[in-house]
């Protein structure tokens, strides 16, 4: 069973660009009213204008997730805005593309304050909405990392997994409120996503341990999270790739198997020289 999307709010962050522009779009499509989050100013604004050529209403505003104020901001214009938060969308973030070793402390406590700590600030501020509403849903833009972490890519996978971890007891806690929680998990994925991986690491490009022919585009991951959304009882995650899903869920049950592989990674990155 689904419902109808038409005229429901959504408030996403990090949508600037990549997979939170395009599930904006996409709701746009469906009729939605939709608050675009980021930091660029002049791409949010160049979003919001996609959506409502695709038939959605849109206001952009500018949120850095890093920021308390920002994100309470952030919720409260949506409420000003169009009157209600049915949805949130948690996506904002970035990946870092260096060794466990290599990885200052500050290197990673950043990284651990957008994509972790920024989701975190999200679901404080959005929850209370939709309890006092009755019902809403929560969604997160975790990683296919978050359960098996490729080399040089620790410090992300970490990332990812606390949010997959924080959305599970967050679903668990929500029960008989009404409001629903769902983790996605994307593989890697056509974006702008691994030309800032590349530019942070000072590298004209870094490997993303997915084969081409399993990485996927923004639409159809976009595509995949709105139709979760439009389920009447929504899943607890999403796996745009049900191949990687199922390979995923090959290798963490056998360990030996999963080590095998990222050092089978790890030699690859090697070869094409990562340090």
């Amino acid at each position: 069973m689904s419902r109808d999307l038409k005229g429901k709010v959504i408030a996403i962050t990090g949508a600037s660009s990549g997979i939170g522009a395009a599930v904006a779009v996409e709701c746009g499509a469906r009729g939605m009213k939709v608050v675009l989050g980021g930091r660029d100013e002049t791409r949010l604004r160049e979003a919001a204008k996609r959506v409502e050529a695709a038939g959605g209403k849109a206001h952009a505003l500018v949120c850095d997730v890093d920021r308390d104020e920002d994100v309470n901001r952030f919720i409260a214009e949506t409420l000003r805005v169009f009157g209600a938060l049915d949805y949130v969308y948690a996506n904002a973030g970035y990946g870092v593309f260096a060794t466990v070793m290599e990885t200052t402390d500050a290197v990673g406590r950043a990284i651990f304050e957008t994509n972790f700590y920024g989701t975190v600030r999200v679901i404080r501020a959005a929850v209370p909405v939709m309890l006092k509403a009755g019902g809403g849903h929560v969604l997160i833009c975790s990683s296919a990392a978050s359960e098996v972490a490729p080399p040089y890519y620790g410090f992300y996978a970490a990332t990812k997994a606390a949010q997959d971890s924080i959305g599970g007891a967050l679903r668990a806690e929500m029960t008989g409120t009404g409001v629903r929680v769902t983790t996605i998990h994307p593989v890697a994925t056509r974006t702008e996503f691994f030309d800032r991986v590349a530019k942070h690491a000072g590298r004209e490009k870094t490997p993303t341990g997915t084969p081409e022919s399993m990485t996927q585009n923004a639409d159809h991951v976009a595509r995949c999270i709105v139709r979760a959304m439009a389920r009447k009882n929504p899943p607890p995650e999403v796996w745009p790739s049900v191949g990687a899903r199922m390979g995923i869920a090959f290798i963490t049950a056998f360990p030996r198997i999963a080590a095998h592989a990222m050092r089978g990674h790890y030699k690859a990155f090697r070869a094409n020289g990562a340090k």
